[in-house]
């Protein structure tokens, strides 16, 4: 058993199983939670590190799951070191023709899910003078983002709460960081309905996710308020985000997040 144990959401694949990866890579033990019939894989591959990994499936956009989660998390009885609050999903498409029920799920997925999860972690890690949560938002959280809109929203929203959050707790040893990938070689634009899009081709393959989740990681231990990861476009889109007019920002989303058969 390892002196160092951490959490991570939405680690069945993608960043979040890089997260997972990477923290057992540097003697983590893990409880790892996600929705669906992938996470037992890849908890077998988190394990290969060597660490001990509890996996525990549950839906983190209902109160009942993060409820669930958390009690599972407790039940081992051992303070959190490091959370990773990475669950998430996206909706692609003009805000007129989108799933209303699906962009409300991704609401209380990306945003009221890790609201309550951070009240939970953050409690314990006030009360003990000691932990680091990263919250994987996005560089689209900074963008106009056509297309993407209620997504966007969500990752603004959990930028902004992060940034807060580490103001408030500026005199105690608990950090936060924001994690901001750009389009990363995933299965996320697939889910969002995103494949026929020029982001959802070859714009992800600007990042992977392992360099992500490392970049991000060590932001972290770094101590550093927020990362931009990984390409170098991504962060001048982030180094420049505040200059850039709107309406410039939203064109260059909209071409990259609009179907390639209309263009």
């Amino acid at each position: 058993m390892s002196e160092m144990f951490a959490i991570v959401t939405g680690a069945s694949s993608g960043i979040g199983l890089s997260l997972a990866k990477e923290l057992a890579s540097r003697g983590y033990d893990l409880v790892v939670c996600s929705a669906g019939p992938r996470l037992a894989e890849a908890t077998a591959a988190i394990r290969s590190y060597g660490t001990e990994v509890v996996e525990f499936n549950a839906d983190l956009a209902t109160r009942e799951g993060v409820d669930a989660f958390w009690n599972k998390v407790v039940s081992v009885g051992r303070p959190v070191d490091v959370a990773c609050l990475n669950a998430g999903i996206g909706v692609g498409g003009q805000f007129w023709e989108t799933d209303l029920e699906e962009e409300l799920r991704m609401v209380s997925l990306n945003c009221t899910g890790a609201v309550q999860l951070a009240k939970y972690i953050i409690r314990q890690m006030h009360e003990l003078n000691a932990g680091k949560i990263l919250f994987t938002s996005s560089i689209a959280g900074e963008m106009v983002a056509p297309r993407e809109a209620v997504y966007a929203a969500t990752k603004a929203f959990l930028l902004s709460f992060a940034h807060s959050l580490r103001y408030e707790l500026r005199d105690t040893n608990v950090t936060v960081t924001a994690l901001q990938p750009g389009p990363t070689n995933t299965d996320f634009f697939h889910r969002a309905g995103m494949d026929d899009t020029q982001v959802g081709t070859e714009g992800k393959n600007q990042s992977q996710p392992d360099d992500v989740a490392r970049e991000g990681l060590d932001a972290l231990f770094d101590g550093k308020d927020h990362v931009y990861s990984h390409s170098l476009t991504t962060k001048l889109e982030g180094a420049v985000a505040n200059f850039v007019p709107g309406a410039v920002k939203g064109a260059m989303h909209e071409k990259q997040a609009k179907p390639q058969s209309e263009k």
